[in-house]
C-alpha cells in the first residue's frame, strides 16, 4: 500500500503531468515533423497524465498482490477517467481533445476498446516499473524542499491552468458566435428566395409569404445549416445579383414595397459577412497556441468553424484578408 503525505501525492501528480508532457509533445512533434508543444495548458504540463498517473495507483492498492487485478482495475479506472474528462470538457468547451469516433467499438467517441485494454497494461507498466524509481527519487528529498517546490509550482500551474481555462472559453464563445453569424446567412438566403419568387405577385402575398417564410421546417433548415459557409455566401450573392437585374424590370411601387426589404437584407448580409471574418481573426496568444498546441481538437456542432479557426491559426489563410481586401 501507497503511504504517501499530501505534499507527496500533489507532487507525484506534477512530476507524471510534466513527463506526460514530455512523451506527448515528443511524439506529436515526431509525427508532424514540427515542434509541438501540446495540452490544455500553455507551461509543460499535462494534467490528464497526471490524473491518470494517480489513478493508477490508487486504484492499484487493493489489488497489488495480484497482477491480473491490477490490470483490470487499471482497464475499468482510466476509461472511467477518460469519458468523463472527455465529456466534463466538451460541454465545458464545445470542442473535443481527443476523438475515437473513426477507431471500432467506440463510444461516443470519447474512449474506445482498444484504448481501454492499453490502459490496463500502461497501469501494470506504471506500478510495476515505472513508479518505483520515481518514488524512490521523491523520498529521498527532504521534507522542506519538497514542501517548497511544492507550493512554487502549484502557483505556477494554477495560475497557468486559469490563464488556459479563460482562453479555452473564450475560443468557446468565438465558435458559438460563427455559428449565430452562419444562422443569420441562412436566414437571410431564405428571405431572398421568397422575395425572388414572390417578385411578380402583390404586396399583400408577398407580406403573408415573407412572415411564413420565418418557420422553415426542422428538417429544410438543418440541411441549409450543414451546407459550407462558403457555398451559402455564393448563394446570397447569387440572389442579390438576380435581384440587381429584376428591379429594372419592375414598376415603382414595386421598387418602393420590396426595395425596403432588399436593403435591410443587403445591409444585414454585409454585418454578417464583417462579423465572420472579424471572429475567424484570433489575435489573443492563448488561444492561438491552444488551437497550434492540439491540431487533432474536433468539435460536432462547430466543426466548419473550428477548422476555419485552425487554418486561419496555423498560417494556411494567412493571405486570405490580403485577398479580401484587394
Amino acid at each position: 500500500m501507497y503511504s504517501y503525505s499530501t505534499i507527496q501525492w500533489l507532487f507525484f501528480f506534477y512530476f507524471y503531468c510534466f513527463a506526460g508532457w514530455c512523451i506527448e509533445s515528443a511524439y506529436v512533434s515526431v509525427r508532424t515533423r514540427k515542434l509541438t508543444n501540446r495540452g490544455f495548458m500553455r507551461g509543460p504540463f499535462l494534467p490528464l497524465y497526471g490524473s491518470g498517473a494517480i489513478m493508477m495507483l490508487v486504484v492499484s492498492m487493493p489489488f497489488q498482490d495480484s497482477i491480473f487485478m491490477v490490470y483490470v482495475a487499471g482497464c475499468i479506472g482510466a476509461t472511467v477517467l477518460e469519458y468523463v474528462t472527455g465529456v466534463t470538457m466538451e460541454a465545458l468547451f464545445k470542442v473535443r481533445y481527443w476523438d475515437y469516433s473513426k477507431n471500432k467499438f467506440n463510444f461516443q467517441g470519447h474512449i474506445c476498446l482498444g484504448t481501454s485494454l492499453a490502459w490496463g497494461f500502461l497501469t501494470i507498466l506504471m506500478t510495476e516499473v515505472v513508479h518505483v524509481p520515481v518514488e524512490r527519487l521523491v523520498l529521498s528529498i527532504p521534507n522542506p524542499a519538497l514542501r517548497t517546490a511544492t507550493a512554487v509550482l502549484t502557483v505556477y500551474i494554477a495560475a497557468d491552468f486559469a490563464l488556459s481555462f479563460k482562453a479555452a472559453i473564450d475560443l468557446r464563445d468565438v465558435l458559438v458566435k460563427m455559428e449565430k453569424v452562419k444562422e443569420e446567412m441562412v436566414h437571410i438566403q431564405k428571405r431572398l428566395d421568397v422575395v425572388i419568387a414572390l417578385a411578380g405577385q402583390e404586396m399583400e402575398n408577398y407580406r403573408a409569404a415573407l412572415a411564413e417564410s420565418a418557420g422553415i421546417a426542422r428538417e429544410e433548415w438543418a440541411e441549409s445549416m450543414s451546407m459550407h459557409i462558403e457555398d451559402i455566401k455564393a448563394g446570397i450573392e447569387r440572389r442579390l445579383e438576380q435581384l440587381k437585374n429584376l428591379i429594372p424590370t419592375w414598376g415603382m411601387q414595386q421598387k418602393k414595397d420590396m426595395g425596403e426589404e432588399i436593403l435591410d437584407l443587403r445591409t444585414k448580409y454585409a454585418i454578417n459577412l464583417e462579423d465572420r471574418k472579424r471572429l475567424g481573426r484570433i489575435r489573443d496568444f492563448f488561444q492561438r497556441d491552444l488551437l497550434r498546441s492540439n491540431p487533432g481538437m474536433t468539435s460536432v456542432k462547430f466543426r466548419e468553424a473550428l477548422e476555419e479557426l485552425k487554418r486561419r491559426t496555423m498560417g494556411r489563410d494567412e493571405n486570405e484578408d490580403d485577398q479580401e481586401q484587394r
